[in-house]
Parts: structure tokens; C-alpha cells; sequence
């Protein structure tokens, strides 16, 4: 096992971001249920759960059209909905419980910290410059910067190399399925927040540890699940 105490061993936390740095899960439902109703497209919250949570826009455009997006009009379509996602979210925009002082406390131990996550831009802005969060992260990888969505582990192959921490020594912090799913497929252990799914729901997707939230989760509960001690 490495020696977590010597200043040579690296290990990294990448963050999905909805979800995950904020509860924001109700949000982007209604927000997809909204867009859905307009464009007279049947979508149901177990649909989005299943279907659209965790991917990037361009697979979940073509589940709800049923058909795949051309690039300019997936553009559009995306700052569409995400536009509706951003007013009903606005006035609620905050960080997900004791998620401050568990960055701070991983900073402080000198842990790379990313940010890994399905969102465009647009969005990444709003919740990462209006909390504002970015500050905290090392590196940000966005939709913008891959090709595959997950499940596939692009984005958190990605995350890690920018932070120049090998796989294995990562640590996911996941709520969807499919971003659970990545995690696991580059190889890294996976911590599930329980938002958008039960605990229940999320026993058996191959998670190490399943929480509510970070308060209460200490640096060293999430360094064993690296070093196994």
C-alpha cells in the first residue's frame, strides 16, 4: 500500500457537479419536464432518472426527441433548457451540506480536487463562479472537452490527468447511475451521494461508500478508500 503520510503519494477527489456540489436534482427535473411539455415531447421524472441524469446533452436531447441532434440545433435546444433550469434554480443556488468545509479540509491535506461533469458551460458557470466554488478545484472538465458522455470514463480519465494523479489513486463523488458507472470503468473508487437516488437504489452499483451528503465525512474516511487503510 502507498504511504498516505509521505509528501510523494498523490491522490485526488473529482467532483460530478450537479447533484453532487449542489442539490439541485428536483431543478433539472422540472426543468427537463418544462422543456419536454413545450416541444409537446412525453417525458416523466422515472424517464429523466433513468434516461437523462448524468449524461451530456447530446444523448439526452436524442432520448427526449427520439432522434439524433445536429450540432447547431443541439446548441440551441441545450441553452434552452438549460436557461429554464437556471430561473427556477437561481434563487436556490447554494452548496450541498458540509460540502465547505470537506473541500477545505481536502485542500488543506494537500488532495488535487476536480471537478468532473456532464453540464455545458453555461451551466458550469452559474453554479462554479455564482457560489462561488471554482476556486477550491484544481481542474474543471466539461462537456466541451470529450467526445463520450458517461457511462463511458472519458470525462474522469480526463479529470485525472489533468490533476496528474494516476486512476487508481482517484475518488469519485457521484449521484447518477452513469456517472457511478464511469467512475468505476476508469478504474477509481466511487462515493454516491444520495439525491437523486435511495440508498436502497444506489446498494449494488458498485459503490464503496454511499452518503447523504459530506457533512460528517472526514478526510481520512475517503483516503482509506484508496489505501485501504
Amino acid at each position: 500500500m502507498p504511504d498516505t503520510h509521505s509528501s510523494d503519494f498523490a491522490w485526488a477527489c473529482l467532483f460530478d457537479m450537479d447533484g453532487v456540489l449542489v442539490d439541485n436534482t428536483d431543478f433539472h427535473v422540472n426543468a427537463w419536464l418544462q422543456f419536454a411539455q413545450k416541444h409537446n415531447r412525453p417525458l416523466t421524472k422515472e424517464q429523466y432518472v433513468e434516461n437523462i441524469n448524468g449524461r451530456v446533452s447530446a444523448d439526452a436531447m436524442a432520448y427526449v426527441f427520439q432522434r439524433p441532434i445536429p450540432p447547431g440545433e443541439l446548441i440551441v435546444l441545450t441553452e434552452e433548457k438549460e436557461a429554464i433550469y437556471r430561473e427556477l434554480y437561481r434563487p436556490h443556488l447554494q452548496p450541498a451540506p458540509g460540502l465547505l468545509d470537506f473541500l477545505v479540509a481536502l485542500r488543506e491535506q494537500g488532495v488535487k480536487l476536480a471537478v468532473g461533469t456532464s453540464a455545458p458551460e453555461s451551466n458550469v458557470r452559474f453554479t462554479l463562479d455564482g457560489l462561488p466554488l471554482r476556486p477550491y478545484f484544481n481542474a474543471v472538465v466539461d462537456s466541451s472537452m470529450i467526445h463520450k458522455g458517461k457511462p463511458d470514463p472519458e470525462i474522469y480519465l480526463t479529470a485525472a490527468e489533468r490533476v496528474d494523479v494516476e486512476p487508481a489513486h482517484c475518488i469519485v463523488f457521484e449521484d447518477a447511475f452513469a456517472g457511478i458507472e464511469a467512475g468505476l470503468r476508469a478504474g477509481m473508487s466511487v462515493v454516491a451521494i444520495a439525491t437523486t437516488h435511495t440508498h436502497d437504489e444506489l446498494v449494488g452499483t458498485g459503490a464503496a461508500l454511499i452518503v447523504d451528503d459530506f457533512r460528517g465525512l472526514t478526510v481520512d474516511a475517503v483516503r482509506q478508500l484508496v489505501t485501504g487503510k
